[in-house]
């Protein structure tokens, strides 16, 4: 919108060296805002997939021994528990292979 508004400036209204000044402005300007609404939706990493699921408590449902179903967060997954764990067994999610996630009793 800067940018809009100083291309009418120098067309319609400013002599001819600001009106070139009025459009370097406009334009560093429209580049400003444009870096600065990139770095702001840029600042924190995705908070969605099962990567984020790492290090989350959950309850074992159906026994893991070693592969069993594991609540986190609300939602059943497949688990692996190497050591091996009952069902309402508290759990840590330490890992992820594809959509298995690796726990062990906490």
């Amino acid at each position: 919108m800067a940018f809009l508004v100083a291309l009418g400036l120098a067309l319609f209204v400013l002599p001819s060296p600001w009106s070139w000044v009025a459009v370097g402005v406009g334009a560093a300007f429209e580049l400003a805002e444009a870096w600065f609404w990139w770095w702001l939706s840029h600042r924190r990493s995705p908070a969605v997939g099962v990567e984020t699921l790492v290090g989350a408590a959950g309850v074992v449902t159906m026994p893991c021994d070693p592969d069993g179903q594991v609540r986190v967060r609300g939602e059943l997954w497949q688990g692996r528990c190497e050591l091996g764990a009952d069902a309402g067994d508290p759990v840590e999610v330490v890992g992820v292979e594809g959509l298995t996630l690796i726990v062990v009793r906490s």
